[in-house]
């Protein structure tokens, strides 16, 4: 796979010690919603009186209700306007008045979410390499609970959840406090996460090593995996 046009990423210089820690971002890296959103979202409004919507274009209106939204915190409150613009024009009254509360607890369960095949056997092989393992997540206060159903919790020394901290990847200030938590340098530390700007750049920004996940790449850049299991080679 080419580099997107205009996509620098800095190559992990060649190290004398092995890294000390690896972070993660979840959404898109450790796991993903299945079979997808719009799905979900049909799912509920149907047994809530709204039988027969296409979770195609749910989807479609996800993303776009996704992508305009600015300086988001993953509050109850914002996503209620997600997913109220989700179904504009599709139900009455709108979810944030009626089945909201359900569609939101409905992505607190684990069938709701897959956990990619090479997350398991990465997590293992780390670990048994001595490395520390942190999560980095732009997420709210279900992310937790739902790590440790899925059963990911008990692999990690420490998780950093952006609704705890009152801030956002790709804030610095996240990498630092998830460092200092690990008791580990910047250096020694690398994050992985499928985010140019929010996890790529963020740790960048505050002295970690990143790798872009971009999941199936054949050939990846120099930076850039194709999957988890690349990690291996660091």
């Amino acid at each position: 796979m080419e580099r997107p046009p205009g996509v620098i990423i800095k190559v992990p210089r060649p190290r004398l010690r092995p890294l000390a820690a690896v972070t993660f971002d979840v959404g898109g890296t450790l796991i993903e919603c299945q079979p997808s959103v719009g799905h979900l979202y049909a799912e509920v409004a149907a047994r809530h009186g709204h039988p027969g919507l296409s979770p195609e274009w749910l989807n479609a209106n996800f993303k776009k209700a996704w992508q305009q939204a600015t300086r988001f915190s993953h509050t109850p409150a914002e996503w209620a306007a997600i997913v109220d613009e989700t179904f504009c024009g599709s139900v009455e009254p709108p979810p944030s008045k009626s089945f909201f509360p359900q569609l939101y607890d409905r992505f607190s369960e684990p069938d709701a979410w897959h956990v990619f095949e090479d997350v398991m056997p990465i997590l293992e092989h780390l670990r048994s390499k001595g490395v520390k393992l942190g999560v980095i997540s732009n997420w709210d206060d279900r992310l937790r609970p739902l790590l440790r159903k899925l059963g990911l919790e008990p692999y990690f020394d420490v998780i950093t959840v952006s609704c705890e901290q009152n801030a956002c990847k790709p804030a610095r200030t996240l990498f630092e406090r998830t460092c200092a938590l690990l008791k580990t340098a910047p250096e020694d530390t690398a994050h992985v996460g499928d985010s140019l700007d929010m996890d790529v750049r963020g740790a960048e920004a505050a002295g970690l090593a990143a790798f872009w996940l971009r999941r199936g790449a054949a050939s990846a850049a120099p930076g850039v995996i194709g999957t988890l299991l690349e990690l291996n080679k660091i």
